[in-house]
């Protein structure tokens, strides 16, 4: 029930369209997370096969990879399946991730992948990549190459990225005295 309501949700956020791209991709994801889950053989099998196909037919269309072992938080969110998405297996996304298209999140070709908080958004163009931990609340800016670890409530640009300590309205809220 829980997947079905999973679905649910993701179908309101990406346009209540059944034919829009970024929810189909979610969805052959959450049916691939469903098949890997299931505790018998072959059913666990036959789902596989099922998934198998649909994924090869879906990825050439949509160009959106997201292997089922990833872990994706409450209401991930695809803002543009125009281009493709890139995500390695190993990923952990928090809630409430936003990610634009042509996006890469993987390995920087050696072992660990990328950790990601919630509340993150994810630039067009940029990537992700090595054993990297980002932060809650930070914004990864367009054409932006990530390797190093982000703190929180950070912006991050450029390639190789520039880290910005604080988002102006987090850092505007700390300076405040609290007897104010």
């Amino acid at each position: 029930m829980v997947m079905f309501e999973t679905l649910r949700d993701d179908y309101k956020r990406h346009g209540r369209s059944l034919t829009e791209p970024a929810f189909v991709s979610l969805a052959v994801y959450r049916y691939g997370r469903w098949a890997i889950g299931l505790r018998n053989p072959l059913l666990r099998w036959l789902a596989n096969k099922l998934y198998a196909v649909m994924k090869t037919l879906i990825l050439n269309v949509t160009k959106v990879w997201i292997p089922p072992q990833v872990v994706l938080g409450k209401d991930f969110h695809i803002i543009h399946a125009e281009g493709s998405l890139s995500i390695h297996p190993d990923v952990v996304i928090g809630d409430r991730c936003g990610v634009m298209h042509n996006v890469t999140i993987g390995t920087n070709m050696g072992p660990g992948a990328p950790v990601i908080g919630d509340d993150v958004f994810i630039g067009v163009n940029s990537c992700v990549l090595g054993p990297i931990t980002i932060g809650d609340r930070v914004r990864i800016g367009a054409n932006t190459a990530v390797t190093t670890n982000v703190p929180p409530d950070s912006v991050v640009i450029g390639s190789p990225a520039k880290i910005y300590p604080s988002l102006p309205i987090f850092a505007a809220r700390k300076k405040v005295p609290a007897d104010e």
